[in-house]
């Protein structure tokens, strides 16, 4: 289903992703968050329902929705590097470091900082391409909220 989205993503070159594809590989970047750890707790789910819904101005309905697309096309996106880098080539940095922001309220969400996370949530930053300050000053930001 998401395999021309895939490819598209995944070009040498990808042309910068319009609004609507951009909303959906963030999504999916934050499902793999919240997977990392092998615990994909309801909280993070409402968490990254949360996010859809105030990021991109969406119903509790739609962000749900949103959400099960981003499952789906994590299920199938390639390696958490390649799929970040590609990312970083089609999406500009405001959004990439709020993005880094979102997944570090993901990753909280269930009440525990867990290794798996923080190490996934360290390259993801890295390959993002967001500085470290910006990712530190993401993470406490997370921690506040």
């Amino acid at each position: 289903m998401f395999r021309d989205f895939l490819n598209r993503l995944t070009e040498p070159q990808p042309a910068p992703l319009d609004d609507g594809d951009a909303r959906l590989a963030l999504t999916a970047l934050l499902v793999r968050i919240a997977r990392s750890d092998n615990d994909y707790a309801m909280s993070e789910r409402e968490r990254i329902d949360r996010i859809c819904a105030t990021r991109y101005g969406l119903s509790p309905f739609e962000a749900a929705a949103l959400r099960g697309e981003g499952e789906a096309l994590e299920a199938e996106a390639p390696d958490t590097v390649r799929f970040t880098r590609a990312i970083k080539d089609a999406v500009p940095y405001e959004d990439r470091r709020a993005v880094v922001e979102a997944a570090w309220s993901v990753a909280l969400a269930d009440g525990s900082r867990d290794a798996e996370e923080d190490a996934l949530l360290r390259l993801v930053a890295s390959l993002l391409g967001v500085s470290d300050v910006d990712s530190a000053r993401a993470r406490q930001a997370a921690a506040r909220n």
